[in-house]
């Protein structure tokens, strides 16, 4: 057998493992490089649509990660680009949202002299996800650097409502993520779910959507649940993290995910949830390992099939 396949394998096993301890299966371990017999896998309950964000798992290729997406049992992986669609395709997985089409995430829509780069990246972007049979496509506001929120609303709202009509044609939602600027994003301008609403209603289309992501949110301003059953209407897109420290969703954070999962289950939300958290510490502080990484991930998708 290969290194390649070596590797593979030992991913595959990680993943079954983990989600056998999450189901109860008692028999099931991760060590060394085998499964013990009598592993349950894994079968999702079908509420809710999982993903994985790319860039979190980047210790591993593409294909990879899809192999490691497969054997867990969902199908979509989120934050990726055009040039990388195919090997999705060849894996039978779902793009949950496409990124490439923004500048950075600090010059964004609030800035009008890079409206017109954007605008121009957008609608090719938009064409291209049309071809592919993608939906979702990530921006965002960008920086303040002394802007006040009401001429950034503003501005946000002129410049996207020039690609709005595209994106409604080819039935793509554009989705402007909410970041926190307390800790990991200074500065950033749409922090808080009230303007990211805000912008939503300026816009008028049922194609400008929020990417509400819990970790950002439970850190800039709390009360997440109380916000997903009040504006639900809003959000398009769902991510998740640990808090504090954005690893694992673990009983070592403060948020329940299983009654934040629950909540967006009652909105009848029908998109997507997708693991963003940093894969990174075991229990006593230590770097995990790349199998205990991709064990995380298993583990991640129970907690939250609710």
């Amino acid at each position: 057998m290969t290194q390649s396949l070596n590797r593979r394998e030992l991913l595959k096993r990680a993943a079954l493992s983990s989600m056998a301890l999450a189901a109860g299966g008692a028999s099931a371990r991760v060590a060394g490089h085998g499964l013990e017999q009598g592993t349950v896998p894994f079968v999702g309950r079908g509420n809710i649509k999982h993903s994985v964000a790319q860039w979190t798992y980047d210790f591993l290729s593409l294909p990879e990660l899809c192999q490691v997406v497969n054997e867990i049992g969902f199908s979509a992986i989120d934050l990726v680009g055009p040039e990388q669609w195919q090997v999705l395709k060849d894996h039978g997985i779902d793009c949950s949202m496409c990124n490439g089409a923004e500048i950075s995430l600090t010059e964004g829509w609030n800035r009008p002299e890079l409206h017109g780069n954007l605008i121009q990246r957008y609608r090719t972007h938009i064409e291209l996800m049309a071809q592919a049979g993608y939906r979702n496509l990530i921006c965002f506001s960008g920086n303040r650097d002394g802007m006040d929120d009401e001429t950034g609303l503003q501005n946000c709202a002129d410049g996207l409502q020039q690609i709005m009509a595209l994106a409604e044609r080819h039935n793509i939602v554009i989705q402007m993520e909410l970041f926190n600027s307390k800790i990991d994003h200074p500065d950033y301008m749409c922090d808080s779910s009230q303007w990211g609403i805000a912008l939503c209603d300026r816009i008028g289309s049922p194609n400008f959507r929020l990417l509400y992501d819990i970790y950002h949110m439970q850190v800039q301003e709390g009360d997440v649940i109380r916000t997903i059953r009040d504006h639900h209407q809003w959000f398009g897109h769902y991510h998740t993290a640990g808090v504090p420290g954005r690893n694992e969703i673990d009983d070592s954070q403060e948020l329940n995910y299983p009654a934040i999962m629950k909540a967006i289950l009652a909105t009848e939300f029908e998109g997507y949830v997708a693991q963003e958290f940093i894969p990174r510490r075991d229990g006593n502080g230590n770097v995990r390992s790349n199998e205990q990484r991709v064990a995380s991930l298993a583990e991640a998708v129970t907690i939250c099939d609710v």
